[in-house]
Formats: structure tokens, sequence, C-alpha cells
């Protein structure tokens, strides 16, 4: 690797794998740019199941996430804990917040992890993202992180329809195929329009790197990213 190359690493949690298609396309961008990407994936220690078993469990877990339950998490790879130019801490709202996972990682690592580093968030949602990413811009900036920007992918669908497809799908149901919510509701997750949209933001985010353009001076707010 030159001595000059350029590196990122993206730490992720996916419960649905959203998250994971549009870091895939992400990835693949910064590395056809000559990025290079190191990917780390925040695990639970006990794996959650997705979709939930029933809708009582589903507002079990809603109810949970709403008061930032932490999820215990394994401990992170060696690789993780090395310098970077830039972090992209990557992962979707639950109740208005960042995962239990992601809440779990800060409180262990944070300190040491993002201490005195560039720290990007990206965060999947179905629409209700601002409360997550003002309280993750102010934990990741208590831990000592820049954080000059954010990326945030919104399911496609309108609401309300968006939050009542969304709970019934994790709750194991298909509300897209339904006779009366599969007009209103008709696709889960993001789009493949979205996924090229992250593949542009990854090579937008390289062109910034290798080019010393600010992080901060990038338009991320795409319609797009946030029809």
């Amino acid at each position: 690797m030159p001595e000059n190359q350029k590196k990122i690493l993206i730490l992720s949690y996916s419960f649905s794998g959203q998250t994971n298609g549009l870091l895939r396309r992400v990835a693949s961008a910064l590395e056809e740019a000559g990025i290079t990407v190191i990917k780390e994936r925040i695990t639970t220690v006990t794996h959650l199941r997705f979709p939930v078993s029933s809708i009582p469990a589903c507002i079990s877990m809603m109810v949970k996430t709403f008061l930032r339950q932490r999820i215990k998490i394994a401990p992170l790879s060696t690789k993780a804990k090395r310098n970077y130019d830039l972090i992209l801490l990557a992962g979707p709202t639950w109740s208005y917040n960042p995962s239990g996972p992601v809440l779990s990682l800060i409180d262990r690592d944070g300190p040491t992890l993002f201490k005195n580093k560039t720290v990007i968030p990206l965060i999947s949602c179905r629409g209700y993202w601002r409360m997550h990413w003002l309280g993750l811009k102010h934990l990741l900036k208590r831990c000592g992180a820049q954080v000059p920007n954010h990326i945030v992918f919104s399911h496609p669908n309108k609401e309300p329809w968006s939050t009542v497809g969304v709970f019934l799908k994790i709750a194991g149901k298909n509300p897209e195929r339904h006779p009366f919510l599969g007009k209103y509701y008709y696709h889960f997750g993001h789009t493949i329009d979205q996924q090229d949209e992250a593949a542009q933001f990854g090579k937008i985010l390289a062109n910034a790197l290798n080019t010393g353009l600010p992080l901060e001076s990038i338009n991320f707010q795409t319609p797009k990213a946030l029809p």
C-alpha cells in the first residue's frame, strides 16, 4: 500500500441487512477510487433475530429501544483500533435513537476509539432520523471525535404507511403483499436508486479525501437519499 494512500474504517451494525446493502456500494466506490477500506462489523453477543417472532415481541422491542436500552456486543478486532483518515459509523435508527449495539460500542470503546478521529455517521432509517443524528453527534463529540457531516438514507414510503409497514415487517408480516397496505407500502428498505446513490457518495468521499476538500462542504442530503 502506498504510504500516502488514504484509509477508511467502516464500522457498522445492521439488524435487517439494509445498512449492509448501502455499505457494500459505498465501500466498492471507495476502493475503486484508490482508498483502502477496512470493514468491521459490530456483533451482538446474543443473536438478534430479524424479523422478531410476533407483534407483541415487536412492541416490546420498540419500547426498549425508545428507552435507549443497550445490547451487549463482542469485542472489536485490533484492526478497528488503528489510525484512519476517516471512520464511517453506520447503523439503523431504532425508535428515534441509535441502535442498542451502537450505543454499547460508544459506552465501552468510544473514548479510546473516537478520540481525535474524524467520524461521519451513516444512518439507515424509515424517516425519523434527526433525533438519532443529534444524539449520536453529541455522544461522539463527548468522546473527542470530530463530526463534520452525516449521511442519511430514508425508506422511500410515505408516512404513516412507512411506520406501519416497518412495524409489521419487523413483526414478521409482509405488508407489501397485503391487498390494501400494499398500495401505500410497496417496498421494505432501500431502493436500487438509493444503493446507486450510496455508490456516488463513496466516490464523493474518496475525492474529498484525495484532494483535501473539507468534508463539511459535501451535500449528502439528496432527493434519492431522502425521498
